[in-house]
């Protein structure tokens, strides 16, 4: 058997690109087998464009070159940015302040809405920097076929939001001119929306067309909702904790802001509230235990829906009762604000509410007397009820 012992030389790729010599002696960058100009630095390697464009690889290297040897992560090409990526720096800073609790996640549901509204209308891979005053203007007239004002209104200002916050966050190197077009809808066009709408009120008479109809559970919210102005997420969120029922009293900090609310209850509302407590089921997550309302279901009735149960139930109900026009659960505490008005304690109105009040008076305020919050609810009461039942407890 004879064995060959010469040395066979390796074959050479003839299809493998020859690397190109340096533009000039000083160039920085050296030609990598990746087909791009590349750098070590700090013990990597970085790669900053491909051969055929080495004034652009070095532009590259230049803006990140400080960065890159000061051990920081390079600030992103402003010109590479597209809109798919405003939303999701936006929507991650929003997920950030849900998980420290300082966002409702329903409010982020509705972020991401928007964000999805903002994409789809301009082009998720269109570059931020061809963006243009008329393309603003097109998605303004695309989102106006499926919105009303005020909703329209809320997310031009979200989708500007976004651009400012990519703008502040270094992704962009200017701000977007967004143009004239892309604004939100005028005082004098909200209030044409508003008188055409029709009020956000019930009448006595149409409450107690609710309340006949209502069930347990969904009586004692509607009585809240009158007695004290509370709306879906209040009704959702509502504790054991924050009511105290032998003396008559809802303590209990608007979950939308986290300002302070007190309000005195009606034995009517105190009662409904007892029945639905009664009925309420066994809760399917322990975490739910200590609300007040739970579903049919074990659950809570405060849901991450743009609409969540309890404006699936009001529907209902109204529609039972023929009480139409455009109006919500919400509407209840509406009606609450312009029954109580009549008082013309403001003060107390706002602390029953959960209303902010930026006065410089009301830096001076430390306290409410129950007298004057029990005066607010009994007029209310007796507007509801007349004057023979008599007020809170």
């Amino acid at each position: 058997m004879t064995v060959d012992n010469s040395i066979t030389k390796p074959v050479r790729n003839k299809n493998k690109p020859t690397k190109p010599a340096k533009p000039y002696p000083d160039f920085p960058l050296y030609a990598h087998a990746s087909g791009q100009w590349s750098k070590k630095i700090r013990g990597d390697f970085y790669y900053f464009g491909k051969w055929d464009d080495p004034d652009a690889a070095l532009a590259k290297y230049l803006d990140q070159k400080d960065a890159l040897y000061a051990g920081k992560e390079p600030r992103p090409d402003p010109n590479a940015l597209e809109v798919k990526g405003v939303a999701n720096l936006f929507l991650e800073q929003r997920q950030e302040l849900v998980d420290a609790g300082e966002l409702a996640p329903r409010t982020y549901a509705d972020y991401k809405s928007i964000m999805d509204m903002m994409v789809d209308g301009l082009g998720k891979h269109t570059r931020v920097t061809n963006l243009s005053p008329a393309d603003f203007s097109k998605l303004r007239n695309k989102l106006t076929k499926t919105n009303g004002p005020h909703r329209l209104g809320t997310i031009i200002q979200v989708i500007r939001c976004a651009f400012k916050h990519a703008y502040d966050s270094e992704m962009l190197d200017r701000p977007i001119r967004f143009g004239p077009g892309f604004k939100r809808p005028s005082k004098k066009t909200l209030r044409l929306h508003r008188a055409k709408q029709g009020p956000k009120f019930f009448t006595a008479d149409e409450v107690h067309s609710l309340l006949g109809k209502a069930g347990v559970t969904m009586r004692a919210m509607i009585l809240l909702g009158v007695n004290a102005g509370y709306g879906n997420a209040d009704c959702g969120k509502l504790k054991i904790g924050n009511l105290d029922l032998d003396k008559g009293w809802a303590t209990f900090p608007r979950p939308k802001t986290g300002v302070d609310r007190r309000c005195p209850l009606w034995p009517e509302t105190i009662q409904a509230i007892k029945d639905a407590m009664k009925s309420k089921p066994e809760p399917k997550d322990k975490a739910d235990s200590e609300l007040v309302f739970l579903t049919k279901y074990g659950t809570g009735w405060d849901k991450e829906e743009y609409a969540g149960p309890i404006t699936h139930e009001m529907t209902k109900i109204m529609g039972a009762v023929g009480v139409n026009g455009h109006r919500n659960f919400y509407a209840l505490r509406h009606t609450f604000r312009t029954v109580a008005d009549s008082t013309k304690d403001l003060t107390a109105i706002r602390f029953i509410m959960g209303h902010t009040d930026n006065s410089i008076d009301a830096q001076y305020t430390e306290l409410i007397e129950d007298s004057r919050l029990r005066v607010v609810t009994d007029h209310v009461h007796t507007w509801l009820f007349g004057a023979e039942k008599g007020g809170a407890v």
